[in-house]
């Protein structure tokens, strides 16, 4: 089992930044890839940025390329999302999220994740 927990959200106006953070707990996420999540209402939850876990490649959705970095400290068992340059398009619950997988494909999906976090809103004023 792997408890995850985000934090880190809020209300910021567009063009502003937020870091949001997501510790691990209990069994050791090391060996996992990780991934960020959002879902706005009447949404389906979208794929925003993960890290494949044995080679640490980076992939991002591409409405947040440029915008967003994904980073992970494996000593702190911690995940970090940067969001930078928001737009009120990127309010959300944002959700981070473990999977046992590589493939790009799968870490696109949120069926390739077996454990989530409670999730953080963050909303972005025009």
């Amino acid at each position: 089992q792997v408890q995850l927990e985000e934090s880190g959200g809020g209300l910021v106006q567009a063009g502003g930044s937020l870091r949001l953070s997501c510790a691990a707990s209990g069994r050791t996420a090391n060996n996992y890839s990780m991934g960020w999540f959002r879902q706005a209402p009447g949404k389906e939850r979208e794929f925003v940025a993960a890290i494949n876990w044995s080679v640490g490649s980076t992939y991002y959705a591409d409405s947040v390329k440029g915008r967003f970095t994904f980073s992970r400290d494996n000593a702190k068992n911690t995940m970090y999302l940067q969001m930078n340059s928001l737009k009120p398009e990127d309010t959300a619950v944002y959700y981070c999220a473990v999977s046992p997988y590589q493939s790009p494909l799968l870490l696109r999906r949120p069926r390739g994740y077996d454990y989530w976090g409670q999730g953080t809103q963050v909303t972005v004023s025009s």
